[in-house]
C-alpha cells in the first residue's frame, strides 16, 4: 500500500512539472505573470507561485523580474525551449490518439469584414463540436506580435511580409474597383484606364508602411498601379467603404464583402475588365512555439470554411487553361 501510494505522489509530481512548463512557457512569451495568468484562467498569484516552485526544484534562477516586464535569463532561455519541445511532444501524442477533448482559451485575430463572412456564421457550430475551448476573438487587420499578445493565430489578407510566422494559405479573395453612383454621376464612368485622369481615391493607408496603398489593374501587359489624387485617406476597411458610399472616391476591396451594396445599387463595379490582383488569405501561427490541439482543430476548421472558395477558384483556373 506504500509503495502504491508513493509511486500515486511520483505520477501527480510529473503531471504537476507538465502543467509547470505550461505556465513557464506562457510567462516567457507574454513577459507577464498577469497575462500568462489571464490567458491560462489562472491567478497572477498562481502562475508566480508555480514558477517559484520550478526554480526551486530546479536550483536556477529562470526568470529576471522587474517592475516593467519579466525576461527570461540565459537559464531560463535554454530550460523555455526544452519545454516548447516536451509540450509539443505531449500535445502530438494526444491528438494522434484523440483521446482528449480540446480544451482552454483560444485566442484569435482576423479582420473584422472577413470574420464576419466566413467565421461567424460556423462559429455556433465549431463551438458545440469543442465545448471545451474559450474562444477571444479580436477583430484587427493590423500587424500584431502574435507571441508577445498571447495570440494563438491571426487570419490575414493580403502579401505577407517575412515575419517568422508559419502560414497556411487559405484561399484567393477577388477584388474589384467600386464608387457610388453619385460619384459616377459626377466625374463619369470609366471605361478604360486612360479614363482614371480626373478621377480621385479614397486614400488606404498601409498599417506595415504607413503610405498609402495604390489602386492596382490587371492589364494584357502586366499588372499597373496608379496613385490618384485624394481629399482623404483612412486606415479602416469600414470607413474606406462609408466614404465610397458618400462619393468620395474609388475603392478596391474583395468583392464577397460588398455583395450587398452591389445588388442595392449603393456602389457600382467599374472597369470590370482591369480587376485588381486576387488577394491572397493566409492563417498565421507562430514558429517554433507548440501548437496546442484547439489551436489545430480551429486552423483545421478555418480551412473548412474556405474550401469553397478553393474549389471555386480551381474551377477558373481550369477554364481558362482550357
Amino acid at each position: 500500500m506504500a509503495d502504491a501510494r508513493a509511486a500515486r505522489r511520483v505520477i501527480l509530481a510529473r503531471m504537476d512539472r507538465l502543467e509547470a512548463m505550461r505556465v513557464f512557457a506562457r510567462v516567457v512569451e507574454r513577459r507577464s505573470f498577469a497575462h500568462a495568468g489571464r490567458d491560462l484562467l489562472l491567478s497572477r498569484s498562481k502562475v508566480s507561485e508555480a514558477v517559484r516552485q520550478l526554480e526551486e526544484r530546479l536550483g536556477a534562477r529562470l526568470l529576471q523580474r522587474s517592475t516593467r516586464q519579466v525576461v527570461p535569463t540565459a537559464e531560463g532561455e535554454a530550460y523555455h525551449r526544452r519545454c516548447l519541445a516536451i509540450l509539443a511532444e505531449v500535445e502530438d501524442a494526444e491528438a494522434a490518439l484523440g483521446t482528449t477533448e480540446p480544451r482552454g482559451p483560444l485566442r484569435i485575430d482576423a479582420p473584422g469584414v472577413l470574420a464576419r463572412h466566413f467565421l461567424i456564421p460556423g462559429l455556433p457550430a465549431f463551438l458545440a463540436r469543442h465545448p471545451g475551448i474559450a474562444l477571444h476573438l479580436g477583430e484587427n487587420d493590423r500587424l500584431v506580435d502574435l507571441v508577445r499578445e498571447g495570440i494563438d493565430c491571426v487570419i490575414r489578407v493580403g502579401q505577407l511580409a517575412s515575419s517568422g510566422l508559419v502560414a497556411r494559405k487559405l484561399a484567393m479573395l477577388e477584388e474589384c474597383t467600386l464608387a457610388s453612383p453619385a460619384y459616377l454621376a459626377a466625374h463619369g464612368t470609366p471605361r478604360t484606364l486612360d479614363d482614371l485622369e480626373g478621377h480621385e481615391m479614397i486614400g488606404f493607408v498601409s498599417s506595415a508602411t504607413g503610405a498609402v496603398i495604390p489602386l492596382e489593374f490587371q492589364t494584357d501587359r502586366g499588372l499597373r498601379q496608379m496613385v490618384l489624387p485624394t481629399s482623404v485617406t483612412v486606415s479602416s476597411t469600414m470607413l474606406n467603404v462609408e466614404l465610397a458610399r458618400e462619393g468620395l472616391g474609388l475603392i478596391q476591396v474583395p468583392r464577397y464583402s460588398r455583395e450587398e451594396d452591389l445588388a442595392a445599387g449603393h456602389l457600382v463595379e467599374v472597369l470590370p475588365a482591369n480587376r485588381p490582383t486576387p488577394s491572397q488569405v493566409s492563417i498565421l501561427y507562430p514558429e517554433g512555439r507548440q501548437l496546442t490541439s484547439r489551436a489545430r482543430v480551429f486552423i483545421d476548421w478555418v480551412a473548412e470554411r474556405f474550401a469553397p472558395r478553393r474549389e471555386r477558384e480551381k474551377g477558373r483556373k481550369r477554364q481558362r487553361d482550357q
